[in-house]
């Protein structure tokens, strides 16, 4: 008789995630069984996986439970392993406070990128819980000194290598419909620079410390939004306009549209960066664990 494992789904400015609630880490999750859940036509359908896991109970995280009860064992949509996703840590954030492990206020989770603190924002008297921004802390930003180009179609572009906990590489452009259809990932030169992929964030200005994006995630494709890459895209846009809060003092605000919505980010002067933004959990149900039992291994 097959069992039943719990899931729900959420997602952050529509970069959408199946959740998966595994305290002791007893589900087995190889990457053919996560593709298969966030494949949109036979499966659930999401940009990646949540795995809710314990620190204590994950050989990843143990080492971070003293800091952070709860570890987000992030999955790329095609079933490949993830150092942080921005967007993702929001959601499971709201998916503790769903449940009931969290309240408004602070908590640490932990990730592959190391411990976030997050912040869930108080709402209203009388209004929706679950309706407050959520502020993640995302680290400081690596900036290589590596030149990179990117390439669509027959255009190429300079891109800045930034580093958030996983890597970007962020080209401007005058027209974001200059970034194609982004399903397949844009050629970058040299390949050495990114050994194991990148994310690409093609950027066009909006308006005084106001940009777009369009993003193509490493083991996604083009997705609605991309947490660490606005946060990348906010730095680069930044000292390309001559503005680097370690120097100035003052914090910096960059408001970053992304085709979900948008998302605010700060650099503040201490190199720390924080992304404000929504979080949502639209379903819940049941996975037969029959069906992913039988999948291909």
């Amino acid at each position: 008789m097959s069992t039943r494992i719990a899931f729900l789904k959420g997602h952050g400015t529509e970069n959408d995630f199946v959740i998966v609630p595994d305290p002791e880490n007893a589900v087995d999750l190889p990457p053919a069984s996560v593709a298969a859940l966030c494949d949109r036509r036979a499966g659930i359908g999401g940009d990646g996986l949540l795995h809710v896991v314990r620190s204590a109970a994950h050989p990843e995280a143990r080492h971070l439970a003293a800091e952070a009860e709860w570890f987000m064992d992030y999955r790329n949509g095609d079933g490949s392993v993830a150092e942080m996703c921005g967007n993702g840590v929001r959601v499971f954030a709201r998916y503790l406070q769903h449940a009931g492990y969290a309240t408004e206020g602070d908590i640490a989770i932990a990730t592959r990128g190391g411990v976030k603190a997050v912040h869930i924002a108080k709402t209203v008297s009388g209004g929706d819980p679950g309706a407050g921004d959520i502020t993640v802390g995302m680290g400081r930003a690596l900036l290589p000194g590596d030149g990179v180009t990117v390439s669509v179609g027959g255009r190429s572009w300079p891109a800045r290598n930034v580093n958030m906990g996983n890597p970007h590489a962020v080209a401007f452009v005058d027209d974001l419909d200059h970034a194609g259809d982004l399903f397949t990932a844009p050629p970058f030169s040299p390949a050495s620079v990114y050994p194991d992929g990148v994310n690409v964030e093609f950027v066009a200005d909006r308006g005084p410390r106001h940009v777009a994006l369009r993003v193509h995630e490493r083991g996604a494709g083009e997705t609605r939004s991309c947490g660490t890459g606005a946060c990348a895209v906010a730095v680069a846009a930044a000292r390309r306009d001559g503005v680097d809060p370690r120097v100035t003092g003052t914090p910096v605000t960059y408001t970053v549209d992304v085709p979900g919505g948008t998302l605010v980010i700060t650099e503040r002067p201490d190199g720390e960066i924080e992304m404000t933004g929504p979080a949502v959990i639209v379903a819940e149900g049941v996975i037969e664990s029959e069906w992913l039992e039988n999948l291909p291994r």
